[in-house]
């Protein structure tokens, strides 16, 4: 049951979020939905700025049954491009126990392009670049056939999945950690060695 509070609060911001609707092209101004009502704020489409804050609310609230977790990889990125997303192993494959890191990249075309994903944990998968760590998009079918109406969680969920299959669930994992150094976006890895 709504509260009295709630209720006038609901109609008081209705021309808003009406107006915020129309701008995320949900709607256009007489209220029929359409894809052509979508505005451009700053170069980067509006939608995207609002859909990214879904998944962000989405992420900071918890996902299922929290083997996979993600939220901005930098706070005060306005263009909220960087991203950190976690998976914890599935139990009976070799990756179970195990705790993997990933960064996940939404780029201005997002979400109608998919990020780039990089494990930042070594992990042996028939769809990982070995020596970087990046999801090779054409061996990774979601990413291959990437419709707009996906999500982060919908990458690492499926990420965790492919754990599970066959190809995957046996292979030999490297030991873990990042003893490779794999370069962060955010800086570089400085190794040195004396003479």
């Amino acid at each position: 049951m709504k509260t009295v509070v709630e209720t006038f609060v609901r109609e008081l911001l209705r021309p808003v979020f009406d107006r915020l609707q129309c701008l995320a092209g949900d709607r256009n101004p007489r209220g029929v939905p359409s894809n052509a009502a979508r505005d451009e704020l700053g170069g980067i489409k509006s939608y995207r700025s609002f859909r990214l804050l879904e998944e962000l609310e989405r992420g900071e609230k918890g996902i299922g049954d929290g083997t996979v977790s993600y939220g901005m990889d930098d706070a005060d990125d306005v263009y909220m491009q960087s991203w950190t997303g976690t998976i914890i192993g599935p139990s009976n494959t070799v990756h179970e126990g195990r705790i993997y890191q990933l960064k996940l990249f939404c780029g201005h075309e997002y979400p109608e392009e998919p990020p780039s994903v990089k494990f930042q944990s070594r992990i042996n998968m028939s769809c990982v670049n070995q020596e970087t760590g990046v999801v090779e998009p054409s061996l990774f079918p979601m990413l291959a056939d990437w419709q707009r109406e996906y999500t982060m969680e919908d990458i690492l969920t499926q990420l965790k999945k492919e754990m599970t299959s066959p190809q995957n669930r046996k292979l030999s994992q490297p030991p873990e950690g990042n003893e490779e150094g794999r370069v962060d976006p955010k800086g570089l890895v400085l190794r040195c060695c004396i003479l």
